[in-house]
């Protein structure tokens, strides 16, 4: 093959990488918002089905948490099919699940349809959208993952009046049909998804089989005609390399060594510990407003607000994240962005009527906003590109828990208080200790790579270093010559299998 067959393109910036983003926007804008807009549904199906607020809280947690939960499925399932049949699968998963929904005749059922079967779908159409940006865009990144991410306030806006229409005209079982069949549009957004560097890496994968299989036959061949003393090693050496295989294997899908990188556990932490309270103020903000007297237009309109504001934040904050100031400390703006979101929980309960949560719908949605926009630009900068498909699936497999307990959590608070604002003030501290926590330890992250850093530059300068490391050189040279020459052509040959193995 040509001598630059193997080599993957770079990322183009722009092109057709900027319609990938538009596909993004709507994939990722359903499978954050279609939760969210649910919760329009919830006061009328708990009435319906005569359930507290906990038990109805958990539809939306099923949902989200198997959403985030099935990362490790869908990052699998990307390195196996590329990411647009995963999409398109996604979306008809989508479309059966809310469509089945409308004929269940349980809660429990519901907990199925909507919250396993659409949930699995969405997670189908999140992790697939967020890795395809990584490889279109490098230089652009941020501004493309604020863009694609500014879909789910979009869709937010969009679905929270809509919901509320259907539901007056059709019934919730109407809606959920209705919702089917437009949830089906994932399926378009994913034909978008154009594989890139498919062709060099399919001719890659060829040469480097074609070559492994006439290396492995030459070796053996000379390694049969020489005596016992050097066939016995050779034996052992592909033995062992066998039994690497399965450990390889699985690498090649999920990378567990991420669990050695500390700035990988750091995110990891803090990440858990915010979303133990970050999605449970939006599934309780319409049923709040309904709770202290506000009609459900009104009730539907605060989402809308909250979605406005969420529109105009993430974009503008990807642009501020690409800025020469920010980005090369984009963790403390992401640790400020959590603690600010906490902070305006802690301050809801002021907000007694219709204005004040008005006010209130307008700051979380700015903080909303700013997080979501770099929830993935921030993981993406600690673990490289290489790694990002990996670290989402580790990631979100990781959060499904917390995501899974925190509306629920929330619908406790309220049954046994009777109260909105306990859930409120749970939600925000839990959020503003989790940005304490992530702004220290990225301090402390900082500090060690520059350490590290400054370690490695002076161990390069020593040139007590550079002799030692010459005089092994040399020395590994002479046991070459000591070997005798009538084994050369088999430790080259050698060599050059196991550097075709390890994929060099």
């Amino acid at each position: 093959p040509p001598a630059n067959a193997g080599r993957a393109p770079g990322p183009p910036d722009g092109g057709w990488g900027w319609v990938v983003v538009f596909g993004a926007f709507i994939s990722i804008g359903f499978a954050y918002a279609f939760p969210k807009g649910v919760a329009i549904f919830f006061k009328e199906i708990q009435d319906f089905f005569g359930t507290s607020y906990s038990e109805i809280a958990w539809v939306s947690s099923i949902m989200l948490a198997t959403t985030y939960g099935a990362g490790p499925i869908s990052s699998i399932l990307v390195n196996r099919y590329g990411s647009r049949p995963v999409v398109i699968f996604g979306g008809l998963l989508c479309g059966i699940g809310m469509v089945s929904a409308a004929f269940c005749t349980s809660i429990l059922q519901l907990y199925i349809c909507v919250g396993f079967i659409t949930g699995f779908g969405l997670a189908l159409n999140l992790q697939p959208s967020v890795i395809i940006i990584g490889k279109y865009f490098l230089k652009r990144r941020p501004i493309a993952n604020g863009l694609a991410m500014a879909g789910s306030p979009v869709m937010l806006c969009t679905l929270a009046p809509l919901n509320q229409f259907l539901f007056d005209n059709f019934g919730w079982r109407g809606s959920f049909l209705i919702l089917g069949a437009i949830l089906l549009n994932c399926c378009v957004a994913g034909a978008l998804f154009r594989p890139i560097g498919a062709a060099t890496a399919s001719v890659k994968t060829q040469a480097t089989a074609e070559g492994k299989d006439a290396l492995k036959e030459k070796v053996t061949k000379d390694a049969m005609e020489m005596s016992s003393p050097v066939n016995i090693p050779m034996e052992t050496k592909t033995e062992e390399e066998g039994g690497k295989d399965c450990c390889e294997k699985i690498n090649q899908y999920l990378d567990f060594s991420l669990f050695k990188h500390r700035g990988f556990l750091i995110y990891l932490i803090g990440n858990v510990l915010m979303f133990l309270g970050f999605f449970a103020p939006i599934v309780f903000l319409a049923p709040y407003a309904k709770h202290i007297g506000i009609d459900e237009y009104s009730a539907a309109f605060l989402l809308s607000i909250l979605a406005i504001v969420d529109m105009i934040a993430r974009p503008t904050t990807g642009i501020i994240a690409n800025s020469k100031w920010v980005r090369p400390r984009i963790q403390y703006f992401f640790s400020f962005s959590i603690a600010f979101n906490g902070a305006c929980h802690l301050l809801c309960p002021l907000a007694s009527g219709y204005t004040g949560l008005v006010v209130y719908s307008v700051f979380f949605g700015l903080a909303f906003g700013m997080v979501c926009a770099m929830l993935f630009e921030t993981l993406m900068d600690l673990v490289g590109a290489a790694r990002f498909t990996s670290a989402v699936g580790l990631v979100t497999i990781a959060e499904c828990c917390t995501i899974l307990l925190g509306p629920p959590i929330g619908g406790t608070l309220i049954d046994t208080f009777g109260d909105y604002k306990y859930m409120f003030i749970k939600c925000g501290a839990v959020m503003v200790l989790a940005g304490t926590f992530l702004f220290i330890m990225n301090y402390y992250n900082y500090r060690m790579l520059a350490k590290e850093e400054k370690e490695r530059k002076a161990k390069e300068e020593d040139p007590k270093s550079v002799r030692t490391e010459n005089e092994g050189r040399n020395n590994w040279n002479k046991e070459i010559v000591r070997d005798g020459p009538e084994l050369e052509p088999l430790r080259e040959e050698r060599e050059g299998l196991k550097k075709e193995v390890n994929g060099t």
